[in-house]
């Protein structure tokens, strides 16, 4: 089993989780929402999966490049 990062693409705030700890999750399918510059920018899984960690939660501070969740494919 892999572990793979789910990363933010931009800095912002988390604005919306949208696949749990424990729920499957498919490949290119959003785990959550980042709000930047009144954008609303998904944040999708790589691969499909098993969300095992969140490492943010709503509202929190992002940056660019950093690791939000972790799938375990």
């Amino acid at each position: 089993m892999a572990r793979i990062e789910v990363r933010s693409e931009v800095t912002g705030k988390v604005w919306k989780i949208l696949i749990p700890v424990g729920q499957r999750v498919e490949a290119e399918d959003a785990v959550m929402v980042v709000e930047s510059m009144k954008m609303e920018i998904p944040v999708a899984s790589e691969k499909s999966g098993e969300v095992v960690e969140l490492m943010v939660g709503e509202g929190d501070s992002v940056e660019d490049g950093q690791v939000l969740a972790i799938v375990q494919t």
